[in-house]
């Protein structure tokens, strides 16, 4: 008994480690973000260092409650994921509540908090990647085999871009949420074909809502020929491309950007990566786009390796964090080059933006974390097998006396138990599971 009470503690003793690669590429990309936004918004304000004291103030703010995230057991955060969805919708309907919502630039996409305002799809973001990796842990089975465990999921999404759409006009951020939820099912399991059908179902509907708004569909038809009409509705993006193409290989120089001053409008926000494309070039550009793959790829690695050691609700929230860093950085990029049409989402962990940017950086604190129980759960499997290899089992049998000894056989072929050969009755093998595993 004294031996067991030891062993439990030695188990909860053991500590993990926080992925050393994850740790490395989110910092670069805040050191460049800190560099890019002091140098975009040199004349932004009245002040050269306004956006930048204030973008300090929030990686403070962000690092807290990254801090908090990674102090958390996931057991704990998945205990209430069940009830994000709800908490996601009333905040995303505080901003129509008149003194509570906010105006700012002709959207009603904050909460004034007093001390600053605060932009609810943010946390939706999050709360969004953590209710659904609870609920494909539980489901997993039902989502790759029937309809209505499909349907549930994309009917919470729908909720949420139905709301955004009609109460906030956000339709960048109720695309990313879609998008998110897919890739989410994809990797848990879903049955393509079932997936499919609801997906086609919206694109109808996608397609109402960017003809019903005038402004979007002049986004669309500029985003063609944004020269045909550079003072008007192609302003933004001419500007962006000006910027990159003066950039050339090498950049202009650090801080020698001649578009941010009041030539690129949000060059501290959404067009930041024209600034860095004007001042760092193409090596500048490759890059950012380097750190974004690593740290996506790291991640998405991350989840593949929870996965396979039984931790489905870890590995969810890694895929879904990946799929969240990995398509808004891919659209805002695009976006600056021109690839894309003109959309409001900042570039992550770089762009000045308080509310993206704190709950970006949580988001990076739970993925910390994700990979700190893994480490654990990885010691603690390795502290199990050292134990059952040098400790004799208590269940042991006591030894055959030789009159039974030489009345058994002398031995028994796996083919007389009718069992292939190689059997391991102590030891039986347990395959890996990838989206598919029991509730």
């Amino acid at each position: 008994m004294m031996d067991a009470s030891r062993q439990a503690t030695r188990f909860d003793a053991i500590t993990g480690r926080f992925d050393p690669w994850l740790l490395g590429l989110i910092g670069a990309l805040l050191c460049l973000g800190v560099v890019m936004v002091g140098s975009a918004s040199v004349a932004q304000a009245t002040t050269p260092t306004y956006y930048l004291t204030r973008h300090l103030v929030f990686l403070a703010a962000g690092s807290i409650a990254a801090a908090v995230v990674m102090r958390m057991e996931l057991k704990t955060i998945e205990r209430y994921a069940q009830w994000m969805p709800i908490v996601g919708l009333v905040l995303l309907l505080v901003v129509a509540v008149p003194g509570l919502g906010v105006t700012v630039k002709g959207a009603r996409r904050w909460i004034n908090l007093g001390f600053t305002n605060f932009q609810p799809v943010e946390a939706v973001k999050l709360m969004m990647v953590v209710w659904l990796a609870a609920y494909l842990k539980r489901f997993s089975e039902e989502v790759s085999a029937s309809w209505k465990a499909i349907l549930k999921v994309v009917g919470v999404a729908c909720a949420f871009a139905g709301v955004l759409l009609a109460v906030q006009k956000d339709f960048g951020s109720s695309a990313l949420i879609l998008a998110m939820t897919a890739g989410m099912l994809v990797l848990g399991g879903a049955n393509l074909p079932r997936l499919v059908g609801p997906l086609f179902a919206l694109l109808p509907a996608l397609g109402a809502m960017i003809l019903l708004e005038p402004y979007r569909v002049r986004r669309l038809t500029s985003f063609t020929d944004p020269f045909k009409d550079p003072f008007g509705d192609g302003y933004q993006l001419a500007n962006a491309l000006m910027a990159v193409g003066r950039g050339e290989w090498f950049g202009a120089g650090l801080g020698a950007s001649v578009h941010k001053l009041s030539y690129l409008p949000e060059a501290h926000t959404d067009f930041i990566m024209a600034v860095i494309a004007e001042e760092l070039g193409f090596v500048g550009v490759c890059l950012v786009v380097v750190l974004y793959a690593g740290l996506v790829t790291r991640a998405l690695w991350v989840g593949l390796q929870c996965m396979e050691m039984r931790r489905h609700f870890a590995g969810y929230c890694a895929f879904g964090i990946a799929l969240w860093i990995g398509i808004q950085s891919t659209v805002s990029i695009g976006v600056n080059l021109g690839l894309l049409p003109t959309k409001g989402l900042t570039l992550p962990l770089i762009s000045y933006g308080g509310s993206s940017f704190a709950m970006t950086l949580a988001a990076m604190g739970l993925l910390l974390r994700i990979s700190y129980e893994l480490e654990r759960a990885r010691r603690q499997v390795a502290l199990r097998r050292d134990t059952v290899g040098t400790t004799p089992s208590p269940s042991t049998p006591a030894p055959v006396r030789a009159s039974t000894a030489a009345a058994a056989p002398a031995s028994v072929s796996p083919l007389a138990r009718n069992e292939p050969r190689g059997t391991n009755r102590l030891r039986p093998r347990v395959e890996p599971t990838f989206g598919r595993h029991s509730a």
